[in-house]
């Protein structure tokens, strides 16, 4: 982290709301601060977005997650960008990252939401570049501590295990040259079940929450592929925990039901994560 960068984080530590008085009484540790995450695929606009829209806000904004990844974010000429409408209906910073360029009326991506102070965020394209998928990164503080938050959607078809292989290995790479040492989450779609060989390299160092706290759940248990659209049964949208330094405390399945009208939220089930950031030697 550059000298610069380092003073904006600590800064942000020191000035956020309940950081730790500077003898914290933790015997040179940092206490643990527990973290909230949303991860939705939004399915576009199919399936009259202004309707499922209001369901989403209703949720997200009764469960106040701290940081919500999206993936399948849309905007065209006649649709606001679905990420940034969602973040101001909740009050929320925003970060979008796509492989369309600004001048394109028509942008595909990935987003990150988060209700806290932005230390940092970036993004990166993934290979085969015409696959067109990104990863994002926004960092963050739980409590007064860095987080890294990133977020993805892997190749989507039955055969394509070796696309997302590589992709898994560009963005462990990316994580490795942008962590800056900081406890890291990956949220997403991997258009994976979580024990799919292309998705080994994620386990060496990252805990799936779901499966940690839901050990006797099968890989075609707990679908998040919503049956309303889908015959097949599969979990494919994970929240990946670094191991020994993020604890998983909750995992549960959102947007279950469809609303009063009969209208799905979306063509996946949401996913919401709780866990908590374990102490370590201060530095």
């Amino acid at each position: 982290m550059n000298t610069l960068r380092r003073l904006l984080v600590l800064l942000a530590i020191a000035t956020a709301p309940g950081a730790a008085p500077a003898d914290d009484g933790q015997r040179g540790r940092v206490p643990a601060h527990e973290f909230s995450l949303v991860t939705l695929n939004l399915y576009h606009d199919r399936d009259d977005w202004p309707r499922r829209r209001v369901q989403i806000v209703e949720e997200l904004r009764r469960l106040r997650p701290d940081a919500i990844a999206l993936q399948e974010v849309l905007q065209h000429e006649d649709l606001p960008n679905q990420a940034v409408w969602l973040a101001r209906e909740l009050g929320y910073d925003w970060h979008f990252t796509t492989t369309d360029p600004p001048s394109s009326p028509r942008r595909f991506g990935n987003a990150l939401l988060v209700r806290g102070t932005v230390l940092d965020r970036g993004e990166t394209l993934l290979h085969p570049l015409e696959d067109h998928r990104t990863a994002g990164l926004v960092r963050v503080l739980a409590g007064d501590r860095p987080l890294n938050l990133y977020v993805t959607h892997l190749h989507w078809t039955p055969e394509g295990g070796a696309i997302r292989e590589r992709q898994v290995q560009d963005l462990l790479a990316w994580i490795e040259a942008t962590s800056e040492g900081l406890p890291v989450v990956i949220a997403g779609d991997f258009n994976a079940t979580s024990d799919a060989p292309e998705l080994a390299a994620l386990h060496r160092g990252h805990v799936d929450a779901w499966q940690a706290l839901h050990p006797h759940t099968r890989p075609d248990g707990a679908t998040t592929l919503n049956p309303h659209y889908f015959e097949r049964r599969a979990r494919i949208d994970h929240v990946f925990l670094e191991r020994g330094r993020l604890q998983p405390v909750e995992a549960r399945r959102l947007f279950t039901a469809p609303d009063a009208g009969g209208v799905w939220a979306s063509d996946h089930f949401g996913l919401y994560v709780r866990f908590r950031v374990l102490p370590e030697p201060a530095d």
